[in-house]
């Protein structure tokens, strides 16, 4: 499997679900920062606490509570078929039985990206990024559906990305 940094990303994901218990209160200056930073992942903090009558002391601190509580990531978004992982699908899962402890063993994998609870068709659907069908095969096959609780998996294979952005601001 191509070389990631799965030890970096489980250990922030651990981190965000740690400090995940009560929904954080956001004022009106954090929110402008998370647009800010939306709108441009690099922008200098002094450009930033310019933008929103902050110093760039403050606005560092205000980013780092914002990482720590996980509000928000700062992180390079590719398209994973120009770093060579060629198969991306969502897999819909249906459970019996705990769907908590389901969706917490896929997002312990390396391969899944994004989890979602859903009150749907599925219970669980699972983002899955793979360097080609025959990883994909034994992600699917040998991991997913030896999950304890997993019925049964519906695969939604990716042919091509079209739009993938991260600008819905804030509210």
């Amino acid at each position: 499997m191509a070389s990631r940094s799965t030890e970096h990303r489980d250990s922030a994901r651990e981190s965000r679900s740690e400090s995940r218990g009560a929904t954080p209160q956001l004022d009106a200056v954090s929110l402008a920062i998370i647009e800010q930073l939306q709108e441009d992942g690099r922008r200098p903090y002094a450009a930033i606490g310019k933008a929103v009558g902050l110093s760039e002391a403050a606005v560092r601190q205000r980013v780092q509570k914002l990482l720590d509580q996980g509000v928000m990531q700062i992180v390079a978004v590719t398209d994973p078929l120009t770093v060579g992982f060629r198969r991306q699908a969502m897999v819909g899962v249906h459970v019996e039985g705990d769907v908590d402890g389901v969706a917490d063993a896929l997002s312990a994998m390396s391969e899944v990206e994004y989890v979602v609870m859903t009150a749907g068709s599925f219970d669980v659907l699972a983002e899955i990024v793979c360097e080609d069908d025959d990883h994909l095969l034994d992600v699917i096959n040998r991991r997913i559906r030896a999950l304890p609780g997993v019925r049964s998996t519906e695969s939604f294979v990716y042919l091509k990305l079209k739009k993938q952005t991260y600008m819905w601001g804030t509210r």
